[in-house]
């Protein structure tokens, strides 16, 4: 089985690091093998703050993006999302993106990469990780933090892990195609 993993950045800030860990997962994810893999980028889909006139559950989108998005993360069996902690949070962008759907999340394994100072991030990924079960995602618990992330990144902007975070990253994935297949069936049958 091949499983659809959207790697979807967490950030739009300027400047932001986002775009360079998600590379790396990226790559992790194509050498892993057992995924078809496609990079989202939340600045691409330009969503402003939750501008449908019904809930996300009804799905009746009035706005081109809305629907571009619920597209999006409709034909994926399975996400890694990648994100900073801003002040011990996900980005607001990245909420706001979780939250414009609803029912497209439904029995799908999500991971996450966090990265920030000494926790890593992990703090944000624990609050990503409750709001991802609460639209019926199964959070997956294999989190890869990246502390203190700017000793990892070189002067030409290049993201490089330690063996702990590939092994990290091996691990998640690993999960990640382990509960795929049978949250696939469980949707399915629906």
């Amino acid at each position: 089985m091949i499983v659809k993993l959207n790697i979807i950045i967490g950030s739009t800030r300027p400047g932001r690091v986002s775009p360079k860990i998600a590379k790396w997962v990226e790559s992790a994810a194509r050498e892993h093998g057992k995924f078809e893999v496609e990079l989202v980028d939340l600045v691409d889909f330009n969503l402003p703050l939750l501008d449908e006139a019904a809930h996300p559950r009804m799905q009746k989108y009035e706005h081109e993006h809305s629907k571009k998005w619920s597209a999006s993360v409709q034909a994926a069996d399975a996400f890694v999302f990648v994100t900073p902690e801003y002040d011990y949070f996900p980005p607001a962008a990245l909420i706001n993106a979780i939250q414009a759907l609803s029912l497209e999340w439904g029995y799908k394994p999500a991971g996450v990469v966090s990265y920030g100072g000494i926790s890593g991030g992990l703090r944000s990924a624990q609050e990503l990780r409750t709001l991802l079960g609460n639209l019926n995602a199964h959070a997956i618990p294999q989190v890869v933090p990246v502390p203190l992330f700017p000793k990892f990144i070189s002067e030409d902007g290049v993201f490089t892990p330690n063996d702990e975070m590939n092994a990290g990253a091996k691990g998640m994935l690993d999960e990640l195609f382990k509960w795929a297949g049978p949250l696939a069936t469980i949707r399915s049958a629906g």
